[in-house]
């Protein structure tokens, strides 16, 4: 083999890993470990397009690395298989979700393999094989148990033509986001975990956390913590109260209507016959918005009347009940108070319903908007015949109003949270089954010996006409028996959420053949936390609090000994489509995308990326200064840009695809996608090649020798050591990978290059690009693989050179350099003499024009002529 060919190396080192299970991890407890883990993959029909590799790279090079500096390195990977688009698969073809599943994720391991991961492939996990999900349900009864988990009638996000509950997240303009079908609100019985018991928790857990803040802060909104009242509005003419929640409880004078939630439990009781009508077709229509929809400011406020009215405990003064969606069921009491002069929302919609408007925090005049109000304002209109705090400013104001509500018995102070219990229950087959029975009507958790309550056979997987879970189909396995009574029992039919399993899958990678409990103690012991953890910023709050939330119980039930799981988090950018250029002509001429937008009639002209070349930040037509719209887009099916690795890897090779993914930009920018520049890095790794290899013969080439190696040679060699470790530990991969194409281009300077000096550079390369490493560390002379060898220790003294650079100025403009010995850099009479004496400087100095000269040891020479 003369020539760079990847196509012949990477396969063969591909089936030495395997054979030789290079990555399986040691149980070495006596070294330091290192936990680096990838974001549990959904194995698609579609597999992998070239954004997915991007994080697994960066956590393989980190694994690497870590291995070759002496680090026990869990690296592991498995399959989060359970969800809905099997499902759906399985519905449209007959097809079961089990083999749609085991066909995805053969395809995922095959993709994952042909890339040179370093996984440990022992340890391979999937959510959907029943030795798995028989600890998910496991951690699901300790949830029961400590009464984290309940039934209940909630509102929910149903979706008639899926058949299904769907997160708020997988609901996109109030149609689901599998399928685009039309979502409605309906109550559904549903099991719920009791998140909001650890929301302090989830909140405080943060701080010693190495995150980005950006997803702290995204944590914290979710949760969203206020402090303040709740305060009790008694309803005229009934004998019932609407509590509310708020922070501001100080501007209750300027309380002048209420809203409820279209799915508040008093509207029914509340609503006058004649308004009964109304109210009703406005629900029906607040049911099919989603919760986004309901609450986007620049939307028109609608609402209606109920044609009751609540007393303001403060005023005495009876003010109107209305309905309204921008009001969530879900947040705070599902009701509010209304301060129209305080709050650009209510004053919206009491513009519109032509309602009362005060000013009762001192500030501005009102005209567009709310009035202005501040924390440093002061109270007005704020009295009654017990209490006053006008001239109060808000924080004593807040104070005496609640301590005036607690006194009359109308409110208190409290805490609140964004924050809502979780929906656990999907109306779906493929999903893990609930532990459960159900006994004369009531739930009874099955015996951990009868663990794992596994899926039925089915080959219908539809739900049934009333709505009711496809698994109340398989009535043979619905109706059993109370292990315990031996009375008639039924399974329960919802099955958990897709969440579920990757709640916990990262403790599962620790030990996943123990048989006693989700992982083995001592293993959990030495693994845990988390030390870095990689993936997409769209899983930056729901998988990461739920995860967070199973694992505080976990560590509350003494299963594990941390209290976080993952300590670093890292978001990789997203990889867009390829740049798309679109060019502008008016009557056959070109002209600028600015003057585009200003004329009519333009032609809109495609053009392809050999057509247009960067000048700056723009991109122009080449050989012309007219500037092109340069725009790319999120890979998707529907625009036709999805790339897919295997071709990449089939023309170039897995090691460029990894090191074109790395040398993009910053590990955490989004950046487009250019098949075209995948050419650079594989040009690269065959300067790499030629570097060693004969072209003739295929062996060494006789300027690899065994002889020590120059200075110079140690200098190169040095400050690339120096730049790609620092540039590793701060994940800063692109600039590492320049450091290594400096050492190249220096090195084929060389006539000679000794292994000294090539074997540390082969071991820099290898965690970007292990398969060629792995042939070159084998043709240098190495039976066992580059994997454990030893990381090259950068030395210092290496960078020193023999010799000092001087720039020398002419009146302050370099017109020269000289190189003294370094024992003769401080020597300020031979330097200037020197420095006098280049030769491009001596034509600037005449007799007697030199004025002075100026000396900085080991900077610069300065002479000043007149």
């Amino acid at each position: 083999m003369s020539s760079y060919k990847p196509e012949d190396i990477e396969s063969k080192w591909q089936e030495y890993w395997q054979e030789n299970k290079t990555f399986k991890t040691p149980e070495d407890h006596d070294k330091p470990k290192y936990y680096v883990l990838d974001m549990f993959p959904y194995p698609s029909g579609s597999g992998l397009h070239v954004g997915h590799p991007e994080g697994y790279t960066a956590t393989d090079i980190l694994a690497r690395y870590k291995r070759m500096n002496g680090f026990n390195v869990l690296h592991p990977i498995g399959w989060d298989a359970f969800g809905l688009p099997a499902e759906q698969y399985a519905v449209k073809t007959g097809t079961h979700p089990r083999d749609t599943t085991q066909q995805n994720v053969n395809r995922f391991r095959e993709q994952l393999q042909d890339l040179g991961f370093s996984y440990d492939w022992d340890r391979e996990v999937n959510t959907t094989d029943p030795d798995y999900y028989k600890w998910t349900q496991w951690i699901f009864l300790k949830l029961y148990e400590k009464g984290l988990a309940y039934e209940d009638d909630v509102p929910v996000n149903w979706c008639p033509e899926l058949g299904t509950v769907l997160a708020n997240e997988e609901v996109i303009d109030g149609k689901s986001e599998v399928g685009g079908f039309p979502v409605v609100k309906k109550p559904m019985r549903q099991w719920v975990l009791k998140i909001t018991e650890y929301a302090d928790r989830l909140l405080e857990g943060l701080d010693d956390l190495d995150w980005p803040e950006s997803t702290k802060k995204m944590q914290r909104d979710w949760i969203g913590k206020s402090i303040g009242a709740n305060i009790d509005f008694e309803v005229a003419n009934y004998d019932e109260e609407i509590r509310v929640f708020t922070t501001r409880p100080d501007t209750i004078f300027g309380a002048t209507y209420m809203v409820l939630a279209p799915e508040h439990d008093l509207v029914d009781k509340i609503t006058t016959d004649d308004q009964k009508e109304a109210v009703q077709a406005y629900q029906e229509e607040a049911a099919r918005k989603s919760d986004l929809e309901r609450t986007e400011l620049s939307d028109e406020k609608t609402g209606v009347f109920t044609g009751a009215s609540a007393i303001n405990p403060a005023t005495g003064e009876e003010i109107p009940i209305l309905v309204a969606d921008y009001v969530l069921v879900t947040y705070g009491t599902g009701a509010i108070m209304a301060v129209p002069g305080h709050d650009d929302r209510d004053w919206e919609f009491a513009q519109k319903f032509d309602l009362d408007i005060i000013e009762v925090v001192k500030g501005g005049d009102v005209s567009e908007g709310a009035y202005t109000d501040t924390e440093e304002g002061t109270l007005v209109n704020s009295e009654n015949d017990e209490i006053s705090l006008n001239g109060l400013p808000v924080d004593e104001a807040i104070e005496e109003i609640t301590n005036w509500l607690e006194k009359v018995d109308r409110g208190e102070k409290a805490v609140n949270y964004k924050l809502r219990d979780w929906l656990f229950s999907r109306q779906r087959y493929w999903g893990e089954p609930f532990p459960i029975i159900h006994v004369d009507g009531e739930p009874k958790p099955v015996g951990e010996d009868n663990l794992p309550v596994t899926l039925p056979e089915m080959d219908d997987f539809e739900p049934t006409e009333d709505g009711e879970p496809p698994l109340a189909k398989a009535t043979d396995w619905v109706n059993t028996k109370d292990p315990e009574t031996g009375k008639p029992a039924k399974r329960e039919t919802n099955t958990m959420p897709q969440w579920a399993g990757s709640c916990w899958y990262y403790l599962r990678y620790c030990s996943p053949e123990f048989s006693e409990g989700p992982v083995d103690p001592d293993e959990e012991n030495y693994w845990m936390p988390v030390d870095m953890y990689v993936g997409g910023a769209e899983h930056s709050v729901l998988h990461l609090l739920y995860a967070r939330f199973w694992h505080k119980v976990l560590y509350d039930c003494s299963v594990v000994s941390t209290k976080e799981p993952f300590q670093r988090l890292v978001h990789q950018g997203m990889i867009l489509g390829e740049m798309e250029f679109t060019g502008f002509k008016k009557d056959g001429n070109w002209i600028s995308a600015d003057a585009a937008d200003e004329v009519a009639e333009v032609e809109r002209v495609k053009l392809s990326e050999d057509q247009v070349e960067k000048e700056g930040d723009n991109f122009v037509i080449k050989d012309t200064e007219i500037t092109v719209d340069a725009k790319a887009h999120k890979m998707s099916k529907s625009r036709g840009n999805v790339v897919n690795p295997d071709d990449i890897v089939d023309q170039y090779g897995a090691d460029s695809m990894r090191l074109y993914e790395m040398f993009m930009g910053p590990l955490e920018q989004v950046k487009p996608w250019s098949t075209q520049d995948v050419d650079g890095v594989y040009r690269f790794l065959g300067r790499v090649w030629r570097l060693m290899i004969d072209e003739d013969s295929g062996g060494l080439k006789e300027s690899v020798i065994d002889s020590d190696p120059s200075k110079e040679q140690l200098k190169v060699l040095h400050e690339c050591i120096q730049k790609v470790t620092g540039d590793i530990e701060e994940l800063s991969f692109n600039t590492a990978i320049s450091a290594m194409m400096i050492f190249v281009n220096e090195a084929n300077k060389w006539d000679q290059h000794p292994k000294a000096v090539l074997e540390p550079f082969i071991k820099l390369l290898s965690p970007f690009a292990p398969h060629i490493a792995e042939e070159l560390w084998s043709k240098l002379g190495h039976d066992e693989s580059i994997t454990y060898a030893e990381w090259p220790e950068f030395n210092e003294e290496y960078l020193i050179s023999d010799t000092q650079l001087y720039p020398i100025q002419v009146n302050g403009k370099v017109r020269g350099e000289i190189h003294v010995p370094r024992e003769k850099a401080k020597d300020k009479e031979f330097v200037l003499s020197e420095a006098k004496a280049e030769e491009n400087v001596k034509k600037y100095l005449e007799d007697g024009n030199l004025v002075k000269e100026i000396f900085v040891p080991e900077r610069i020479v300065n002479l000043v002529v007149k």
